[in-house]
C-alpha cells in the first residue's frame, strides 16, 4: 500500500524553480506541510520559504534546522536545486564547471547531511532530482552530466549507510522547459533535437512516487521513453553512445552548431 502525503513534513531545495513550485503546490494540495529553501525565495509561494545559499557550508545546517523546527520534524527531503550550462569536456574546467559541481552535487550533499538526524528519527526519505544525462551523457555539457552522475553515486553510497532507516531514491528527468537551459541556448548549444521535451507534471509525479511507494524505489524514470533510454544506457552503453553520436553528427551536418564557439573543436573534427 502506498504511503499518504497527508501530514508529511517536507523540505524542498530549489523551491522557487520550475520543479520546486509545481511540487510544492501538489504536496500542499495533498495535505503535506512544506518548507522551501532557495537562494532567491519566491514571495508568491504558498509555503514558507527560507533564503539559503546551499554552496556555503555555514548557511546550510542552520537553515535546515530552522526548516525542521517550522515543520516539527522531517519526513521527506527533496534535493531539487540545480543549475546547468555549457561546458565541453575537451576544455579545461573553469568557473562554470565549478559552479555546477557545487550546486548540483555538493549542495545536495550538505543539505542531506544536515537533514539526516531528523530524517532518521522519522524513518523518512530523501529524493534526489538528477537527470537522464547522468546515465546518457551528451557532448558539450560535461559539467552537468558529471555532476548529476556524481549525485547518483552519492545517493548510492548514502543508501548503503542509512538505507536501514532512511529511504533513498533518485529521479531522472529529461528536458523540461525551464530557465536552466537558458545559458546553453545563448551559447548556441540548444538541446532541441537531441533531448525530447517532457512535461513538468511527469517529473513531479515521479518524485511523489518515490516519496509514497511502499518501498522506496532506487531509480525512477519520468516517462516510459526515459525507462527505455536508461535501460539502454546501462546495459548497452555502446548502443547508447552510437545513438547520441548519430544525432550530434546530423546536427553538425545541418549547421545547427555553426554559431557555437564552444563547438568549434567538434566542427573541425567533423570536417
Amino acid at each position: 500500500m502506498a504511503l499518504t502525503l497527508h501530514g508529511r513534513r517536507v523540505l524542498i531545495t530549489g523551491a522557487s524553480g520550475t520543479f520546486g513550485r509545481a511540487l510544492t503546490e501538489r504536496l500542499l494540495a495533498s495535505g503535506a506541510q512544506v518548507v522551501g529553501l532557495d537562494l532567491v525565495p519566491s514571495i508568491t509561494s504558498p509555503a514558507p520559504m527560507l533564503r539559503c545559499d546551499l554552496t556555503r557550508d555555514a548557511e546550510v545546517p542552520p537553515a535546515v534546522e530552522h526548516a525542521v523546527d517550522l515543520l516539527g520534524g522531517l519526513d521527506l527531503l527533496v534535493n531539487n536545486a540545480g543549475v546547468g550550462g555549457p561546458a565541453p569536456a575537451e576544455l579545461p574546467p573553469g568557473e562554470e564547471v565549478r559552479r555546477q559541481l557545487e550546486v548540483n552535487l555538493l549542495a545536495a550533499w550538505r543539505t542531506t547531511a544536515a537533514a539526516i538526524p531528523a530524517l532518521e528519527r522519522a524513518r523518512g526519505r530523501v529524493v534526489f532530482v538528477a537527470s537522464r544525462m547522468a546515465v546518457l551523457p551528451l557532448p558539450l555539457a560535461a559539467a552537468y552530466g558529471v555532476s548529476k552522475r556524481a549525485l547518483a553515486a552519492y545517493a548510492d553510497a548514502l543508501r548503503l549507510e542509512v538505507g536501514s532507516h532512511i529511504g533513498v531514491s533518485v529521479v531522472y528527468p529529461s528536458m523540461v522547459a525551464s530557465p536552466i537551459h537558458d545559458a546553453t541556448a545563448r551559447a548556441g548549444l540548444s538541446l532541441e533535437g537531441v533531448s525530447r521535451r517532457e512535461p513538468v507534471e511527469g517529473v513531479v509525479a515521479a518524485i511523489l512516487h518515490a516519496a509514497t511507494a511502499k518501498r522506496p524505489p532506487r531509480d525512477v524514470a519520468t516517462t516510459p521513453r526515459g525507462r527505455v533510454e536508461m535501460a539502454i544506457a546501462r546495459h548497452l552503453p555502446s548502443l547508447a553512445a552510437a545513438m547520441v553520436t548519430r544525432t550530434v553528427r546530423a546536427r553538425l551536418a545541418a549547421g545547427d552548431l555553426d554559431a557555437a564557439e564552444l563547438a568549434s573543436g567538434m566542427r573541425r573534427r567533423a570536417r
